[in-house]
């Protein structure tokens, strides 16, 4: 694939994330928080449907040889720390990496505050990851597949995955259905009587 093709189509996947983020509204900062708090699971919903179709395009492409897996070592410390501090991140902004952009988008003014954290955390990171390589967070435990483990195709154990994650998709639906956790506002603020503005920043006019 040449340079000119992989620019264009990460772009046409961008447009079309970007797409999928605002129609599903995961991008609102009421749609994220309430997720932290386990209380409204739209955005768990659409993350586990994106695995699960992910799932089952690379267990196509793979089966026919179109792609190569290129699987990354596990690294638990780092894993686990750095999913924590992600985390407490997503839960105090109300936003992660990939819905900033779609809210600045969208009018919250707030998200560019969370851009900039966001490549300043980069750039440190850049900077201070020749250090924490050689801590406990550079110690891993090797390349870890489950179909490898399971002793079958990756085609199979990724249908497998999906098949899993469809039934589990069935259940939490059936839980918790979406229209009701999107709330009067369409901005996953389930408060009773909350302003349509109470986490949505207007642009004065």
């Amino acid at each position: 694939m040449s340079v000119t093709l992989a620019i264009a189509v990460g772009l046409l996947m961008g447009i079309v994330f970007g797409f999928a983020l605002e129609k599903s509204r995961v991008f609102e900062p009421g749609i994220i928080v309430g997720q932290m708090q386990l209380s409204n699971f739209i955005m768990l919903k659409v993350f586990l449907a994106a695995v699960a179709t992910g799932a089952v395009v690379l267990a196509v492409l793979h089966g026919f040889g179109y792609v190569k897996l290129a699987p990354k070592a596990a690294l638990y410390g780092a894993d686990i720390v750095g999913g924590l501090i992600l985390g407490a991140g997503i839960a105090l902004a109300g936003a992660c990496p990939g819905t900033t952009l779609a809210q600045i988008g969208a009018g919250y003014r707030d998200a560019l505050f969370t851009l900039v954290g966001g490549l300043c955390g980069a750039v440190a990171y850049s900077y201070a990851e020749p250090t924490l390589s050689k801590t406990f967070l550079g110690q891993g435990g090797g390349k870890l597949i489950f179909s490898d483990l399971a002793g079958i195709p990756y085609w199979v154990g990724a249908l497998i995955l999906a098949a899993v994650i469809v039934l589990i998709l069935f259940a939490l639906e059936s839980w918790r259905p979406w229209r009701p956790e999107l709330g009067n506002d369409v901005d996953g603020d389930l408060t009773p009587g909350a302003s349509p503005n109470k986490l949505h920043v207007v642009p004065a006019e």
